[in-house]
């Protein structure tokens, strides 16, 4: 096979101006166009179907909330200064070897040796009397386990182990 060479002065040359015209330069503006244009649309198409979506979830949770049972009121009726006096006082280094844990839950101090506390009946979690008068007053729970207190508490002098 034989090639035969084309002299260059046989192949016209263009200049810039002259090739960008020619070559469509109206098509170069519109692919960059399209090229920014698409993303952006996409994006936005996107970004409203989330928005829908989430306009949907919130109704949904709106109207579970608004057919739901209603959540029964704290009263905030707790124990009487009498109720509270039934409720056995202890010191902590006594508290230590009853309770479980030596931290108050109330206030999240650990409970000295020699701090007076209070030993909850029933579930034997104790707290700072403080902490414990301060919460049973407003709540008739154990603040740790959430046991109900005996509406009739025992009687206990101060001198009476719980045990």
């Amino acid at each position: 096979m034989h090639y035969t060479r084309i002299s260059p002065a046989l192949v016209p040359s263009l200049s810039p101006t002259a090739a960008a015209e020619s070559s469509g330069g109206g098509t170069m503006i519109a692919t960059v166009f399209m090229a920014l244009l698409l993303p952006c649309v996409g994006m936005c198409i996107v970004f409203l179907i989330y928005l829908f979506l989430l306009w949907c979830s919130t109704r949904r949770r709106i109207e579970r909330l608004r057919f739901a049972e209603p959540v029964k009121p704290v009263t905030g009726k707790g124990l009487s200064v009498l109720e509270l006096e039934k409720i056995p006082k202890l010191t902590g280094r006594e508290l230590a070897v009853i309770a479980r844990s030596t931290e108050c839950a109330v206030c999240l101090e650990d409970i000295e040796s020699g701090q007076s506390t209070r030993l909850v009946p029933g579930c034997n979690h104790g707290f700072h009397q403080l902490c414990a008068d301060t919460w049973l007053s407003n709540h008739t729970v154990c603040p740790v386990c959430r046991a109900e207190l005996a509406p009739n508490l025992p009687q206990c002098n101060e001198n009476q182990s719980p045990c």
